[in-house]
């Protein structure tokens, strides 16, 4: 086969170097897809998950996943091939609701909370469907799509410049229009949430790292040794959106990400079995390492960390009893280890664990009581946890974290293709993707975020 297919199961791009091809496309919207337009808005709104024109969940208004939602119902009929391949993840929600009735008997139901986790388990599988249908089943030729996708970062890059520029120079009418369009807004220096910083289209600007390291730099893998050019632009594209925010300061996760994501790129890049590659690894992860100690001098709050514990910064130590309180809720009533409060009800388990969390703080000599003023601060339509893991366990206990969990790795088993045959689904590659994964999600709750579904649909493709 010729080496310069994308994928066994998508289609031959032909040109291997990268030059544009907007020919196969058209002809293919011509010919074929009419529904495309669906596909098209969804991948150009990716990066645009936190504005007032978004669909309404705690901590994201994302656009993205009902548009992908929209091009699976106009292909209802790849879609039911596409559930066949990929039905342990379509299950899943089935699974939930089951895991879910024990703890709406007990505790009641949150229609409007319920709802919102329901459907972002469904923008999951939106997504995967999406994607599946495309490249996997209808073989769109993929370089429009991806070119759409590059043009669409690089303007909520150029956005948060903006937003960046606005905030040094004063400009009040600009603070003032992205202070109205972002949900959570973090422009204005009055924020509640930290404000004099750029978010550029994202929730808040912890999820750059979501988005560079989440899709943007597995992308990049894809590309590797099969299209140099959108492998470049990609690579550019990282490197200076991470280097820009951090240089705006537009937070500190974004710093501890490119570090973390620096150090699995540099074990995907180099051979470990060649001796030569195998030193100069070892030389670019210390480097990487003293890179991050710089990193944690230069900024404040990560200093302020190292030398005053958990405390030392406030959104960090947020993050700890934003956690902390469910997963006591769960010790409070211990059958709801394995099935969880039910969905929506996150808030039952903050409320159960509060007092336990709080104890729990001070004796550790930490401040107990804000995680007692978070729980009666919220209800069930605001409360968020910043965590994957702590919200799936919340709402469907140790079953539906470790059901998800099978359900993701039998989904890829299932299907990988010959390109992938040779060694495996399990090739360095995608354990680094998984790993870089699960890190990332310590810190995003969003069920619906593309990078999961991207992984599952993606990680066979991988070559050596």
């Amino acid at each position: 086969m010729n080496q310069a297919c994308v994928y066994n199961d998508t289609i031959d791009v032909g040109n291997h170097h990268g030059r544009p091809q907007y020919r196969p496309f058209l002809r293919f919207l011509t010919t074929q897809e009419r529904n495309v337009i669906w596909l098209l808005l969804a991948i150009a709104f990716l990066p645009v998950d936190g504005t007032t024109l978004g669909l309404y969940a705690p901590f994201w208004s994302p656009i993205s996943p009902a548009l992908f939602a929209a091009y699976c119902l106009c292909n209802w009929r790849q879609l039911r091939i596409v559930v066949n391949r990929y039905l342990p993840m379509f299950l899943l929600p089935v699974a939930c609701i089951i895991l879910s009735i024990p703890g709406w008997l007990k505790f009641g139901i949150h229609l409007n909370a319920a709802f919102m986790s329901i459907t972002g388990l469904l923008g999951v599988l939106a997504t995967l469907g999406a994607i599946a249908i495309a490249f996997g089943i209808k073989r769109i030729p993929w370089r429009t799509p991806l070119r759409i996708l590059i043009a669409a970062y690089w303007v909520s890059f150029a956005v948060g410049v903006v937003q960046w520029l606005s905030i040094h120079l004063h400009f009040k009418p600009l603070i003032n229009y992205f202070s109205h369009l972002m949900y959570r807004q973090y422009i204005n220096e009055s924020s509640v949430w930290g404000g004099g910083r750029p978010q550029f289209l994202f929730a808040e600007p912890s999820y750059i790292g979501m988005h560079l390291f989440g899709i943007l730099l597995p992308l990049m893998w894809l590309m590797r040794g099969r299209d140099r050019i959108y492998a470049k632009r990609l690579r550019n594209l990282i490197v200076v959106y991470a280097i820009g925010s951090v240089l705006m300061q537009a937070g500190t996760r974004i710093v501890l990400d490119s570090v973390v994501a620096l150090l699995v790129a540099i074990i995907v890049h180099n051979s470990w079995c060649d001796k030569k590659q195998r030193v100069r690894g070892i030389a670019q992860l210390l480097g990487a390492v003293m890179l991050g100690l710089l990193g944690v001098l230069a900024d404040s709050r990560l200093s302020s960390i190292a030398e005053n514990g958990a405390e030392g910064d406030g959104s960090f130590f947020a993050r700890i009893y934003q956690s902390l309180d469910p997963i006591c809720g769960l010790l409070a009533h211990p059958w709801t280890v394995l099935t969880g409060y039910g969905s929506g009800n996150i808030i039952n388990a903050v409320w159960a664990g509060a007092k336990h969390a709080e104890r729990l703080l001070n004796g550790l000599g930490m401040n107990g009581s804000a995680a007692v003023g978070f729980a009666t601060s919220m209800n069930a339509d605001t409360v968020w946890t910043m965590c994957a893991y702590t919200s799936v366990v919340a709402e469907y206990g140790l079953i539906g974290l470790v059901l998800l969990v099978i359900a993701s790795i039998v989904s890829m088993t299932r299907v990988f293709d010959t390109a992938s045959a040779e060694h495996g689904v399990w090739g360095k590659t995608v354990i680094c993707w998984l790993v870089l994964i699960v890190y990332l999600y310590i810190q995003c709750e969003n069920y619906a975020f593309a990078a999961l579904p991207l992984f599952i649909f993606a990680a066979s493709k991988l070559r050596k």
